[in-house]
């Protein structure tokens, strides 16, 4: 269970996402959910005294409101109602900047207007861009008929799947020069895309604003061995995540899906950190991701900088010295640290291997230094021994390559032809 007031906070960081103004904000004890308003006709002819003493544009209740419980809430209220799922989207709809991202949102918020009646929405004044929750006079609403979003989504859903085809096409391109891809993954705002610009000297937008990414953004990174590896920056998650919104961006989480290694990044300095980390877990799982040895998840505590030293001592010993790494993404403590765990997690699934070459063979060599790491060589008078480390597939290639004509020997002793 949260804390209600951290629940209340993040409440007011979503509304602040989307450039609203908090004139009020509330905590109201719920024994009992009611079937018509969700709380009690006590607290609903309560928070109405209030909206006629302030005048707000928008009441935002940080829980799923039915149909039938919004259109309830805005007749006592007269005013627009939103409820955490429309907030949520509202944000996205208003961040998504790539195609894929548009159509993602737009699949989602169709999903989730389809039981709604928007005709009804129409008594406030347009403010800003996003899906029209926060619709106004004189502006042309979405259509309830049934038919026509019925309509509009198969043909969403047909535009992403080709959006989808053309990402698996960028993955098969890809893996003809297979780079590990490691994904960033954690609660929003915990500070993916601050690590994310410092790894790869990017400058991706990294604010302190929840869903300050939503679009995937992928860089080259070379790790301090030699190894290049893709780095992925994905969408945060958050408790309470819509389920329209789980479901539309599967295709965008495919990245995580297809990672070697998943970096689960933590605000260490959060009061919810514990929370926020079962909250990531959860839609990990919700996904089908789960740690394994073919791909590891590594635990990231950022933002230790703004621990003192016990309280980072004591947060590193309940996550376990072994499995958690502890960094400051702004102030660059700890990324040394990180960058050898992600060898170390990749270097799981690497074959290592004796490479045997005619000293004359420098297209041998480069080709060997473009498709493996050399990490030994040993040059004698008439051969040249090379220690190599690959991926898989790569190693396929080696032996491929190399195995009729040249000598492949295991580490272990044992030798391929």
């Amino acid at each position: 269970m949260r804390d209600a007031e951290a629940r209340l906070d993040e409440a007011i960081g979503l509304t602040a996402a989307i450039g609203l103004d908090v004139i009020s904000a509330i905590i109201v004890p719920l024994a009992r959910p009611a079937p018509g308003t969700l709380i009690g006709s006590g607290k609903v002819e309560e928070i109405a005294a209030e909206v006629r003493a302030l005048g707000p544009e928008v009441i935002v209740v940080n829980a799923q409101l039915s149909p039938v419980q919004q259109r309830n809430l805005e007749k006592e209220w007269n005013a627009k109602v939103l409820d955490r799922t429309a907030l949520i989207l509202e944000i996205f709809g208003e961040r998504a900047q790539t195609r894929e991202g548009r159509l993602q949102v737009e699949l989602a918020h169709l999903t989730y207007q389809r039981s709604r009646l928007v005709r009804s929405w129409t008594h406030l004044e347009r403010q800003r861009g996003g899906f029209g929750f926060l619709g106004g006079p004189g502006e042309t609403q979405i259509e309830t008929d049934r038919r026509l979003i019925g309509e509009r989504l198969a043909k969403i859903r047909k535009e992403i799947e080709e959006v989808k085809r053309t990402r698996g096409l960028h993955r098969s391109a890809r893996k003809k020069v297979p780079y590990p891809i490691v994904a960033l993954v954690g609660y929003t705002n915990a500070g993916k895309s601050t690590l994310f610009n410092k790894l790869t000297h990017s400058e991706v937008m990294a604010k302190d604003l929840l869903f300050a990414t939503l679009d995937p953004t992928m860089r080259g990174l070379r790790l301090p061995n030699g190894r290049r590896v893709i780095l992925s920056d994905t969408v945060g998650f958050i408790s309470d995540l819509p389920h329209e919104l789980v479901a539309a961006f599967r295709a965008t989480l495919e990245e995580v899906l297809e990672a070697d290694v998943i970096l689960h990044i933590r605000d260490a300095a959060h009061d919810e950190t514990e929370a926020q980390k079962r909250d990531v877990e959860d839609v990990l799982i919700e996904l089908g991701v789960e740690a394994s040895e073919e791909r590891p998840i590594v635990e990231v505590l950022n933002k230790t900088d703004l621990l003192d030293p016990e309280e980072r001592e004591g947060l590193l010993s309940h996550n376990g010295r072994k499995s958690a790494v502890a960094i400051s993404a702004v102030g660059g403590e700890g990324i040394s640290d990180l960058l050898t765990r992600i060898e170390g997690a990749l270097g799981k699934s690497e074959v290592h291997f004796r490479l045997t070459l005619d000293p004359s063979d420098g297209a041998g060599l480069a080709w060997a230094h473009a498709h493996g790491r050399v990490t030994d060589r040993k040059d004698r008078s008439n051969k040249l021994v090379l220690s190599v480390s690959a991926d898989p597939q790569e190693a396929d290639r080696f032996r491929h390559r190399y195995g009729k004509g040249l000598a492949v020997e295991q580490e272990g002793g044992t030798a391929a032809r």
